[in-house]
């Protein structure tokens, strides 16, 4: 049981999100007032203004708020990996640039995370139950994620939530690769971790469009899945690791 609370680091990665960047930035700073936190937005190649409203804000005062930048769109597994690299916290809360995550269930999530020991490995997953997106995309990710419990058994109704809340030092344990994000809880237990859900609040979106459609997610998601899987069947990660000492 962890005695004192960590520094938290809330990693966002947002490519054209100019105009939900404050009221989102406003959103973590309420609700993680009196905690030890930083917020890192890793901006990915936008072409709108997202980056110069993150530096503008940064210029006002905010110095709970980093930036990353990348020249050019690297994609959302990569923008999370180097803000996790980058992050000065014990505890990684991850939520998507869009507004549709609400900041106000980080709490809660926190406090899940604190019930495991210093160095164990877990991941607090959000699940959207009630979710605000079109009857098409709500058909897409039921059945993309009953595929993928099925094949990977990876202990949550619904990976491709953003908001999830982790060890920076599990993360890192983690194998890399492009789209890795919407695997983490099966990465996770394929290191040992525990996974837990949480239910979450989902938002419709207020501003900007989404970056994905299905022809964006079908293929390259069917090729991850039987990759993750191959990386699955090749653990060998013992039940118990035990010392032993000879005379």
């Amino acid at each position: 049981m962890t005695t004192t609370t960590p520094k938290i680091s809330v990693v966002i990665p947002v490519k054209n999100e100019e105009d939900n960047i404050l009221p989102l930035l406003k959103e973590i700073h309420g609700t993680l007032t009196g905690q030890d936190y930083e917020v890192i937005y890793v901006d990915d190649g936008s072409t709108d203004n997202s980056l110069s409203v993150l530096k503008r804000e940064q210029q006002q005062g905010d110095k709970r708020l980093r930036i990353l930048t990348h020249a050019n769109s690297c994609g959302q597994s990569t923008a999370v990996y180097l803000g996790v690299q980058a992050a000065k916290g014990e505890l990684i809360a991850t939520l998507d640039g869009d507004g549709q995550n609400d900041p106000a269930d980080i709490p809660a999530m926190l406090e899940m995370a604190l019930q495991y020991p210093k160095g164990a490995h877990f991941c607090i997953a959000g699940y959207r139950k009630r979710r605000h997106d079109s009857a098409w995309k709500l058909m897409q990710s039921r059945i993309a994620n009953g595929i993928r419990s099925r094949v990977l058994g990876d202990d949550t109704p619904d990976t491709g939530c953003g908001l999830k809340v982790f060890p920076r030092q599990t993360f890192l344990a983690l194998p890399y690769f492009d789209h890795m994000h919407r695997f983490l809880p099966a990465l996770v237990k394929r290191c040992g971790g525990q996974i837990r859900v949480s239910e979450v609040n989902h938002r419709a979106r207020h501003a900007g469009i989404s970056k994905y459609n299905m022809l964006n997610r079908a293929w390259v998601g069917l090729v991850d899945m039987f990759g993750v899987m191959w990386l699955q069947r090749r653990n060998r990660l013992p039940v118990q690791s035990q010392e032993c000492l000879c005379d």
